[in-house]
């Protein structure tokens, strides 16, 4: 059996660390690989300016805020184009204010997709987008129909573990993630600290398929309105959604999963937390203490309550903070590699 699909992730996920100039600027990922993003996720370090996402379905210009219940709004001074090796700014101060400190997450999709559901038979909502089947990675774009259940079409091939959906038009509902670690009977809210919910089925108390994804809420479902859908799966060697549990203690619970991590996200699910991103950019050796939330809009701060090692198979904490590592505590997370933990060769990769 192959301990990885990806050799290189770099193929399918950089991340850009950038200073603003306040003008108009083309950015260039730092990885060795060429990668054309479709999804860019940015953060002010320096400010408490919102988290800003575009993809190429929704197309440049288009932006998300994960910190926020807002619909989508055009701003053409954001991010102006995906290119060959990174993207393009003008001179919002969300994404780009003279010497000022950013970061930028990004995945590639590349190949697009449209799905007839009355002409396939695959879901009962039609469904357009882009798909890296190798990458697990899918941006899904659909219009609610107000049935509930209904199902779409995804692209993948393979089942997610994470569907994360979106308003994109009328309304201000949350952000609403589908996670394998919780279970099809539950959701959480992107943009909120709230602990996972059950009051109300979002997906039908039904799992992803490797065909389509079920909806069975107005927040995900709302008719007539048009919907943003990221859905990943995993992927061996190159990423990992899954969830822990905590042990109070800084010599803290290790989390495996197959690669070194180049980022990672994760939320306490049994109580109200927030959702903490690390990465390997910003911290580039252990331990990691530099965080940043995907529901504020707060500057990058640094802290012992965030403290983590990322290794050559996983990470640990190092720290017992409630919202890490709390004695029972349940959480979920995502991840992405930096190096598989053995590649297909049959090498190993180092820790840090």
């Amino acid at each position: 059996m192959a301990y990885t699909a990806i050799d290189n992730p770099e193929l399918y996920f950089q991340i850009k660390l950038y200073t603003g100039d306040g003008s108009t600027q083309s950015i260039t990922l730092d990885g060795d690989e060429d990668m054309q993003p479709d999804f860019v996720w940015i953060k002010n370090r320096d400010q408490t300016d919102s988290h800003c996402l575009f993809d190429s379905v929704r197309t440049a210009t288009e932006v998300l805020h994960s910190d926020a219940t807002t619909a989508e709004t055009t701003d053409a001074d954001t991010l102006t184009s995906f290119d060959s090796d990174g993207f393009a700014l003008g001179a919002d101060v969300k994404v780009n204010t003279d010497t000022e400190a950013y970061v930028a997450w990004n995945w590639k999709a590349g190949t697009a997709f449209s799905n007839d559901a009355s002409a396939t038979g695959v879901g009962s909502i039609d469904s357009s987008g882009s798909v890296n089947t190798d990458a697990g990675f899918s941006i899904v774009s659909y219009t609610g129909d107000a049935v509930y259940p209904s199902t779409v079409g995804h692209g993948l091939g393979s089942a997610p573990s994470v569907v994360i959906t979106k308003q994109r038009t009328a309304g201000t509902y949350s952000w609403n993630l589908y996670h394998a670690g919780l279970g099809n009977t539950y959701y959480i809210g992107l943009n909120t600290t709230a602990a996972a919910d059950n009051s109300v089925d979002c997906w039908n108390s039904t799992s992803p398929t490797s065909s389509v994804f079920t909806i069975n809420a107005i927040a995900v479902n709302t008719s007539g309105v048009d919907f943003i859908a990221y859905c990943f799966a995993d992927v061996a060697g190159y990423s990992k959604f899954s969830s822990y549990t905590g042990n109070g203690n800084a010599d803290g619970a290790f989390v495996y999963t197959g690669f070194r991590p180049a980022w990672v996200m994760a939320k306490r699910t049994d109580t109200t937390a927030s959702w903490q991103i690390s990465d390997n950019k910003r911290d580039t050796f252990n331990v990691v203490n530099k965080g940043l939330f995907a529901d504020g809009n707060w500057a990058e701060s640094s802290s012992s309550s965030y403290y983590i090692d990322y290794l050559s198979n996983g990470f640990k904490l190092r720290n017992s903070a409630a919202w890490f590592n709390a004695s029972g505590g349940t959480y979920i997370y995502m991840a992405f590699a930096e190096a598989p933990f053995v590649n297909s060769n049959g090498v190993p990769c180092n820790a840090r």
